[in-house]
């Protein structure tokens, strides 16, 4: 068995020992196709104010540029699909139930690294859980993970998209596994019909400007646009909707992480409850959680809005 295939088979194997579920291999190469889209889709304003999209173009097409020497793009995903169901009256996108994926994972991707280091001899290299322009969804499906669903997910044919993406660009030379190249999606458009202000477009599409999730998260503004009322049903901080009725993800199984068990207050809470909460119990409960990203006056002001509707 040559080096680069006593790596690869021993870099897989250890991933799933750090807690990851799944884990692919790509050639270090310039992503020609992915950067058109990503060019058009900005001049079309598609990001709204999210304008650090706009930032390092040439980092997020060519990993060799972000990582000098990078030879290869490993891709890990791990699962968050809970168990428990949510009570209260108001919804949370599941992705936030528990501690914040990205301190989760860095820590296990670190780990990894570093276990790797020993294993397999000194290697340059970074890893990544969305904190860098890195096109995660792109490289999983060019190491044969699955495919780019028309919501903008990244589906796999066993266990759907209920899938966070950590990248780890190194300068190791590995085996890579073949792209995937089918798009089970097929005629199918649940998602799109199902999306409540119409951000999934036809053409594969995700107008980001439009999203239920941007306008909860990502969006700083203190009044969500007047003309978006009545459209968020009760999604108070990001929206699972296109997830919900994407049909792989009637495979989807419950995920196996102790830190992404859901707080108990995300299960529980009603309106009335959300609205009586201080500001001081907010930063206590949700310390570690994805919801302190949009603060207690982003979630006060979704409460408002949600209301109004």
């Amino acid at each position: 068995m040559s080096p680069q295939e006593t790596h690869t088979r021993w870099l897989k194997e250890a991933a799933r020992r750090h807690g990851f579920d799944h884990c692919g291999v790509a050639a270090a190469v310039f992503l020609e196709e992915d950067a058109r889209r990503l060019e058009s889709w900005l001049h079309q304003g598609m990001h709204g104010s999210m304008g650090y999209m706009e930032n390092y173009f040439d980092l997020r097409t060519d990993p060799r540029k972000l990582v000098p020497g990078a030879r290869s793009v490993i891709t890990l995903l791990k699962n968050y699909y809970p168990a428990e169901a949510q009570q209260g009256d108001l919804k949370i996108a599941r992705y936030a139930w528990g501690e914040d994926y990205h301190t989760v994972i860095r820590r296990q991707l670190n780990a990894l690294v570093e276990e790797a280091q020993g294993a397999i001899g000194q290697f340059g290299g970074r890893g990544f859980v969305d904190s860098a322009p890195v096109l995660e969804r792109s490289w999983a499906r060019r190491s044969g993970l699955g495919w780019v669903g028309k919501n903008g997910n990244l589906i796999t044919k066993e266990s759907g998209s209920f899938f966070f993406i950590a990248t780890l660009i190194t300068d190791l030379d590995l085996v890579y596994d073949d792209p995937f190249a089918k798009d089970f999606c097929g005629s199918c458009r649940r998602c799109i019909d199902a999306c409540p202000t119409g951000a999934i477009l036809p053409d594969k599409t995700v107008n980001g400007s439009q999203c239920i999730s941007y306008f909860t998260i990502e969006l700083k503004d203190e009044l969500i646009p007047a003309e978006q009322q009545g459209k968020f049903g009760n999604w108070m901080f990001g929206c699972d909707v296109c997830q919900e009725v994407c049909p792989w993800n009637r495979f989807s199984k419950p995920h196996s992480e102790a830190a992404f068990a859901p707080i108990s207050e995300v299960l529980h809470l009603g309106t009335r409850e959300w609205e009586a909460l201080s500001e001081e119990a907010f930063k206590k409960i949700f310390k570690r959680s994805p919801l302190s990203r949009a603060k207690y006056k982003g979630i006060r002001r979704n409460l408002n809005f949600l209301k109004r509707g």
